[in-house]
């Protein structure tokens, strides 16, 4: 079994993200949180002179209604809606990605914001749908 907490280099438009996945047990399973955290010139983070040195989204996804997140029963780094049981694990470097990509406005709107923590439910339902669109529904009609 790999090392589930490495730090992974992902480049978009030229711009090098570092991330990592990171799980908090608690005794109590409410207080339990995975989080998606990507850096931002990864290697010095102490030179501020550099435009967007230092800089870090935590995408922090807790347990809830209709949500669970990885503990003992799943796959390290899953989180789970249970409605439909929609599901995205985040060690993959396509949800990465595809995370990332959804939480870029997040980043825009708040520039000089060094450290973001938000929720990484908010951004859930767009990763999902993209990712994984629903099927066209058949009739009997094209069934036969």
């Amino acid at each position: 079994m790999g090392n589930d907490r490495r730090v992974r280099r992902l480049v978009v438009d030229g711009t090098a993200w570092y991330w990592t996945v990171r799980q908090r047990v608690r005794p109590d399973y409410a207080d339990c949180r995975l989080t998606l955290s990507f850096f931002t010139d990864f290697k010095d983070f102490t030179d501020t002179s550099l435009p967007g040195a230092r800089r870090r989204l935590a995408l922090v996804f807790a347990p809830g209604p209709d949500r669970i997140v990885s503990n003992t029963y799943l796959e390290a780094g899953t989180v789970v809606r249970l409605p439909d049981r929609s599901w995205l694990n985040l060690h993959e470097p396509g949800t990465a990605r595809r995370l990332l990509d959804a939480a870029a406005p997040v980043l825009t709107t708040r520039p000089l914001e060094l450290k973001l923590a938000v929720d990484g439910w908010s951004f859930f339902d767009d990763v999902v749908d993209r990712a994984d669109p629903k099927p066209p529904h058949l009739t009997d009609a094209d069934r036969s």
